[in-house]
């Protein structure tokens, strides 16, 4: 799908086939979502560049994040968003070309941060008059939506802190809940810092500066807040790791309990039982009566006793 934003008496307007470009003037921006082969050849012989492949939009070394030349400046950043089943993360690359004040951006997926990014256009459409206006808005929107993004985290680490001080009875749902909360923080961290390498690369730039340069770097230090809260999310998830375990180890210890005191407290009937189980002869408690049930009020009095002596100790 291709769009083609455009300014005319003082407001942006939208359309969707790069026919009508001819005589046209003042584009700001070109989107291109996934789109067909013909648009994207069309779009580079119209304007005589060439996008990068979809395989060095995802490199991760610095070369590739961004790097100017004299026509035109070209980065590469990535956008999170939660999956249908909203468990876990999609990364989806998207591709930033400013050439003569014309952003082009390339992307295959829908985007929440572009869908804010042109409702702010039709908003207030005299603000944007260059492609480096709409590229900061972009980047602005997109750090926001990672803020979002950490906010619902920070809701869900929440109920699983308040789950867990009610749940006496933790199990291995919780701790793989914890770990998937663990890998989400992780993602969205390393997305934030990919965010950061680009615009610290972009504020070096000469193109940038006055009204772009001081919105960049507003963003560069939400940047760093939301890096601040991520760290700080992820002590916490470590912290209810850390507690998980220790109540696993607490029910351990409580069975473990149960099984010594259940050892011990039947050590001497056992003893007992061994001592007249011998085959002596001389033994004067065997030819009599009452022999059996002494034996048998001998246990329950040695049974009872070890009981009473472990209730005395504060042991049970």
């Amino acid at each position: 799908m291709l769009r083609v934003y455009f300014k005319r008496q003082n407001r942006v307007h939208k359309m969707q086939a790069l026919s009508e470009l001819e005589g046209l003037e003042n584009v700001i921006w070109i989107d291109l979502q996934n789109p067909t082969p013909a648009e994207i050849k069309d779009v580079e012989a119209h304007f005589e560049f060439k996008f990068q492949s979809r395989q060095e939009q995802l490199e991760i070394e610095s070369s590739s994040r961004y790097f100017e030349t004299d026509d035109e400046i070209i980065a590469n950043s990535n956008f999170l968003q939660f999956d249908s089943s909203g468990e876990s993360f999609i990364s989806h690359a998207v591709s930033f070309i400013l050439q003569d004040d014309v952003l082009f951006t390339y992307r295959e997926a829908d985007l929440g941060s572009f869908a804010e990014c042109v409702k702010k256009i039709k908003a207030s459409g005299r603000f944007f008059h260059t492609g480096k206006q709409i590229l900061a808005t972009l980047l602005e929107t997109g750090v926001d939506g990672d803020a979002d993004l950490l906010e619902s985290l920070a809701r869900q680490v929440g109920a699983l802190s308040r789950e867990m001080s009610f749940d006496r009875n933790p199990d291995e749902e919780l701790i793989l809940h914890i770990n998937r909360l663990q890998e989400l923080t992780m993602s969205l961290r390393q997305n934030v810092v990919d965010k950061q390498r680009v615009l610290s690369a972009i504020l070096k730039s000469k193109e940038f500066e006055g009204e772009e340069y001081e919105r960049l770097r507003i963003v560069i230090k939400d940047i760093n807040s939301l890096i601040d809260h991520t760290n700080f999310n992820f002590e916490r998830l470590e912290y209810l790791q850390n507690t998980f375990l220790g109540l696993i180890n607490i029910e351990q210890n409580k069975i473990i309990k149960i099984f010594t005191v259940a050892s011990v407290v039947f050590m001497p009937p056992t003893l007992i039982a061994s001592i007249y189980g011998m085959n002596f002869h001389f033994m004067p408690e065997i030819p009599t009566r009452w022999g059996y049930p002494f034996a048998i009020g001998l246990m329950l009095l040695s049974s009872l006793g070890t009981l009473y002596f472990f209730k005395r100790r504060n042991w049970l």
